[in-house]
């Protein structure tokens, strides 16, 4: 046990909490970002094994129940917690840094750790029999992430915002699709609870070299694949990037005065012919019935591997709502990541909140 004045704690139960910041940072970069660099996790995993290790040739010096439950608790941590991460991960559950994360936590946290701060109480409060302090994190984490719909249908009633899309998105300005992580939960014939993801968006819009206010502008134009381009320009991965913040700000601008200038324009067959005329993007065909609308099937074919699960028929849907629609709804697409964090910290802090509950109800 080490004595730091204000928390008493074992060697290996101290050196975790070097863990915990690193979770918040990989949380606050999941959700600005949706992503989240390998080497993270690399390092968390060492920092793990050396504490599993100290505190295994502590235990098995004394032998005994104690280091037979810890050798239980591990086993339970790893064959049970590290396969479910990477079965929710198998079956899109769960992105690749979520996955990891839990992974990690299963060889970092297998038992449940033990604080004395000052005063003498200890923490957590609430252990569980197994004591697998993973699978408490993992439990609480759905917790939070349970309550998240709750909050969020919440927050759109108080603005008077009901929706069959309440519960899970947010109503936004188009522009917002260009900085947002998630889904456009909107087709053509309603809503949707799996639509367009917005990095597929990103990702074909910068292949086209086009910006949403131009798409908006002359959406009959640019529906036609004969206006694909000869070159096209690499997607990238679709992420957010440093000045795209500013970029939808100027979309914005642009696609409002865009539709001043409409309004005070002669218009007509003219001036349809004279902005296709300005672009070098092709001639578009009089008929509105191609076989490939929006040249959705020839980018995706273009790709080396997919745009996040995108069909031509989701990116066909979501560029004809952004080509008409002022606001939108959009799913946040919080990653798991942020309430395993959460999950983290109240396990820390508190301990297992269902096997409290499930206390509370005389069931266990």
């Amino acid at each position: 046990m080490i004595d730091l004045g204000f928390v008493v704690a074992p060697e290996w139960d101290l050196l975790r909490l070097l863990a915990v910041p690193v979770f918040g940072w990989a949380a606050w970069r999941d959700v600005k970002s949706r992503r989240v660099p390998n080497k993270t996790w690399l390092p968390l995993l060492a920092l793990g094994l050396l504490a599993l290790v100290w505190q295994a040739s502590s235990l098995h010096a004394t032998g005994g129940y104690r280091w037979q439950l810890f050798v239980r608790q591990v086993a339970i941590s790893l064959g049970l917690v590290v396969p479910l991460a990477y079965a929710f991960w198998w079956i899109g559950g769960f992105g690749g840094a979520d996955a990891k994360a839990l992974m990690v936590l299963a060889v970092l946290l297998p038992t449940f750790p033990s604080y004395f701060l000052a005063g003498g109480a200890e923490y957590p409060l609430v252990q569980t029999r197994i004591g697998v302090f993973s699978f408490s994190v993992l439990t609480n984490a759905v917790i939070v992430a349970a309550a998240y719909p709750l909050a969020l249908a919440l927050y759109n009633a108080v603005r008077g915002r009901f929706s069959s899309a309440m519960a899970v998105g947010l109503e936004r300005p188009w522009s917002a699709v260009l900085t947002a992580h998630g889904q456009l939960l909107e087709r053509p014939d309603g809503l949707t609870r799996r639509g367009l993801d917005l990095d597929a968006l990103r990702m074909y819009l910068r292949w086209r070299g086009l910006g949403l206010a131009d798409l908006r502008e002359r959406p009959d134009y640019y529906r036609d694949p004969a206006t694909l381009p000869d070159d096209p320009n690499p997607p990238t991965d679709g992420a957010v990037g440093a000045g795209d913040a500013e970029d939808a700000a100027a979309e914005a601008a642009s696609g409002d005065s865009a539709g001043a200038a409409s309004d005070d324009s002669s218009g007509g067959a003219a001036g349809d012919a004279a902005g296709a005329a300005s672009s070098d993007g092709g001639t578009p065909r009089q008929d509105p019935d191609y076989d490939d609308p929006w040249g959705a099937a020839a980018f995706l074919d273009a790709l080396d591997g997919s745009a996040y699960g995108t069909t031509p028929e989701d990116l066909r849907d979501g560029l004809d709502v952004l080509a008409e629609e002022e606001v939108v709804w959009i799913s946040p697409g919080i990653p798991f990541i942020v309430p395993l964090f959460a999950g983290l910290l109240v396990s820390l802090a508190y301990g297992d909140l269902l096997f409290s509950l499930l206390g509370a109800l005389g069931l266990v």
